[in-house]
């Protein structure tokens, strides 16, 4: 369903976190992902804060792209709450990113 990784989702999330020392970082890391990451970011962010629902994934996912009007690194980036609305979509897709996030942390 994802085009993109539990552990890339992780290490947005991480980031996000942080955004204030590593907003570059962030910015560098979400450029050098693909349009498809990128949109399932966006759409994952949408279904996190309610959006959309879960069941409406590929809704959001050609939303995204149809209505990208800036680009994606900018507008996640402006995102209030962005790692809470990623976690959130996760779940509401039946996944988590936490064991990701805690093997980043630890430097695994």
């Amino acid at each position: 369903m994802l085009e993109i990784t539990l552990t890339k989702v992780a290490n947005v999330i991480l980031m996000a976190r942080e955004l204030d020392r590593a907003e570059g970082e962030l910015r560098a890391f979400l450029e050098r992902l693909t349009e498809e990451e990128q949109t399932d970011l966006v759409a994952l962010m949408w279904i996190g804060r309610g959006s959309f629902d879960a069941d409406e994934f590929q809704e959001a996912r050609a939303t995204a792209q149809s209505e990208a009007t800036v680009p994606t690194p900018d507008y996640l980036i402006g995102t209030p709450h962005l790692p809470d609305h990623l976690e959130s979509g996760l779940e509401e897709l039946g996944l988590s990113a936490l064991e990701e996030e805690d093997d980043l942390i630890r430097g695994g």
